[in-house]
């Protein structure tokens, strides 16, 4: 079982790794890998083939997967979220001590008028969070991947629209960084228990008729950044630069970015589910290579798509320009060069 699973999970394009018989945590080390001072940058048990350091030794090559299943076949399947590019929210339904409303939704009053009676694990935060963003409740949405835990918790697995934004993990119980109480985020350096893996305590079973992770929410990806869970970068065009020359992008790079803003800006009229994330970072990384290419500046680029951002997703100055910041790096690796009109 362990190993069709695996191999499943790789055929999504998921990097997977073993995790020891009967739970949810990986294999032990190798004896050289459990020595004090150990460092895993510099470790060559991943080239030798080895599972040594978990999620970080994860894979998607079948032959090595048939080989780590056949040498213990009664290993469960982790995935390392981050290579996945995936973000998954990890409710818990522990029985622990509620703790004061301040500290149930990281950043966010809830004032004295909000009852909550009967609210007793991460089910109830993150219900509190969506009611309180008038969006629908995640855990009970059969619009991408769930899967129940064995102590009665929900994995909702999504996928990030955006791979340039790199999202962090979290526990739920943090006081730096969380979503909601007893909500973790499971994504770069991280893993999550793939679905149908058995461990001591139960099996970790897939539910409703989804079976592959949806996008990720526009507003869960703005909760995510307003609580901390895309790492900050230093802020990149403070310097105090000369005043630029004013004058129009040229015909050939306007054209090329016209359609893309256009994009952007009609999400203005869809609040919910009109992929802005993917839009906005598709017109900034086209953009980027426009930059470097010559063909557009700095200040021309960013102004477009400050300017589409802010007509599709008023008051979401800091994810947007998370986004923007990402993409416009990551397109100046690949210059372009318009074609021109005759």
């Amino acid at each position: 079982m362990g190993r069709a699973v695996a191999l499943w999970c790789a055929k999504q394009g998921w990097p997977v790794h073993p995790l020891a018989p009967g739970y949810k945590v990986p294999p032990a080390n190798c004896q050289t890998c459990r020595g004090q001072g150990h460092s895993i940058a510099s470790c060559e048990c991943r080239d030798l083939g080895r599972w040594c350091h978990g999620f970080h030794a994860a894979t998607t090559i079948p032959a090595r997967i048939d080989e780590w299943w056949r040498e213990e076949p009664r290993f469960g399947v982790g995935v390392s979220c981050g290579p996945a590019n995936l973000v998954v929210l990890d409710v818990d339904a522990h029985a622990s001590q509620v703790p004061d409303r301040s500290r149930l939704l990281p950043g966010i009053s809830i004032g004295p008028d909000v009852n909550l009676a009967g609210l007793a694990t991460g089910f109830d935060t993150l219900a509190l969070l969506a009611a309180l963003r008038s969006q629908p409740d995640p855990t009970t949405q059969d619009t991408t991947l769930r899967v129940q835990t064995p102590s009665g918790g929900l994995h909702i697995w999504y996928r990030n629209p955006a791979p340039e934004i790199r999202y962090r993990s979290s526990t739920g119980s943090s006081l730096k960084r969380a979503l909601a109480w007893q909500v973790d985020i499971r994504a770069g350096n991280g893993y999550i228990v793939a679905p149908q893996t058995r461990t001591l305590a139960g099996t970790y079973r897939r539910i409703g008729a989804c079976r592959y992770p949806a996008p990720l929410p526009d507003w869960i990806a703005t909760e995510l950044v307003r609580t901390g869970h895309v790492p900050t970068t230093q802020p990149t065009a403070v310097l105090p630069p000369k005043p630029p020359r004013q004058r129009r992008a040229p015909k050939a790079a306007e054209r090329m970015m016209q359609p893309l803003l256009d994009a952007v800006s009609a999400c203005a009229a869809i609040p919910q589910g009109a992929s802005f994330t993917e839009k906005l970072n598709r017109a900034a990384y086209t953009a980027g290579g426009l930059i470097q290419g010559g063909h557009l500046t700095e200040l021309e680029a960013r102004a477009l798509l400050l300017e589409a951002a802010r007509a599709a997703r008023p008051h979401q100055e800091h994810r947007y320009a998370t986004i923007i910041e990402s993409a416009l790096s990551a397109g100046a690796q690949r210059p372009l060069h318009p074609q021109r009109r005759s």
